[in-house]
Order: C-alpha cells, then structure tokens, then sequence
C-alpha cells in the first residue's frame, strides 16, 4: 500500500516550514503559494515529509494511504 501527501489549502499559510525541511517536496512560487512538487511518500523522503507533518504550524499537511 502506498502513502500520498495530502496538504489542505484552507488551513495552510504558505509560510514555508514544509519546503525548508524537505525542498524538493514542496515548493513556494513568487506568489506564496505551496506547491506539492511529489505527492507520494517514498523511502527516500519520508522521514522529511513526516517532520513536516509534525512541524507544520497549521497542521495542514497530512499522510495518508491510498
């Protein structure tokens, strides 16, 4: 089974605390609007994507299986 990124955009602020533990996740364009750059949870990015999840200031972000 896999995990997917799920962020709710009515609660995230776009400040950026996702994209600066793991940039190549998430990303902010010039207009400070966040950007899931890879949905699914892999190996390799998964420790990073979690503490985004735990770091998230709106808990806007979430994990789940698909």
């Amino acid at each position: 089974m896999s995990q997917k990124i799920v962020v709710d955009f009515g609660l995230c602020e776009s400040n950026g605390v996702c994209m600066g533990i793991i940039p190549e996740v998430f990303d902010l364009d010039e207009d400070d609007y966040l950007h899931v750059l890879q949905d699914e949870v892999t190996p390799e990015n998964e420790q990073g994507v979690r503490e985004s999840v735990r770091q998230c200031p709106r808990q806007a972000i979430s994990i789940v299986d698909e």
